[in-house]
């Protein structure tokens, strides 16, 4: 039994590899070699295929990237890393003042911790969020937009505020 990328030349009976540049797309190779494989995402109990799971992953960062620079955009948000372990999934959010992403006695980043585990279904205890510190801040561009932004919004002249994000 052959592969649907090998096929047999009609000439001399000879498998041959097609070229890369025919009909060979990632959701052929998906299909004929992982076809019976479906994985499972971590914080959900569907199984999904490969398309849907990187779908699915895709959507569940952006929305989770969205609600986080809407709460910690003050504090320096800088990003989010998901990590998954087959028993949680850990968030490494990068910020610039991590102390106000904590909050007193770690109060913020539990509550955090709550609004995620509600709004994307994890389990109780099956979500951890960590707060990392950006070393470089003047490397990172996500943390200097922001900073632009709230020297601009707290009427700071534009030359002023600029010169002081690109220094």
């Amino acid at each position: 039994l052959l592969s649907p990328f090998f096929r047999k030349s009609h000439s001399n009976n000879a498998v041959q590899a097609p070229c890369l540049c025919q009909e060979l797309s990632f959701a052929s190779i998906a299909a004929a070699v992982v076809a019976p494989i479906s994985s499972t995402m971590s914080h959900g109990s569907k199984r999904l295929s490969i398309k849907r799971k990187f779908i699915a992953d895709g959507v569940f960062y952006a929305e989770l990237n969205e609600l986080l620079t809407s709460e910690l955009a003050e504090e320096g948000y800088a990003g989010v890393e998901v990590r998954t372990t087959p028993h949680r999934t850990e968030l490494v959010i990068r910020a610039t003042r991590t102390q106000n992403v904590l909050g007193e006695n770690n109060r913020r980043i539990r509550e955090l911790t709550s609004v995620v585990q509600k709004r994307f279904n994890f389990a109780e205890g099956a979500v951890e969020l960590y707060a990392e510190r950006v070393h470089n801040r003047g490397l990172c561009a996500q943390a200097q937009a922001e900073s632009l932004k709230f020297k601009l919004l707290g009427g700071l002249a534009v030359r002023r505020a600029c010169y002081g994000v690109v220094r």
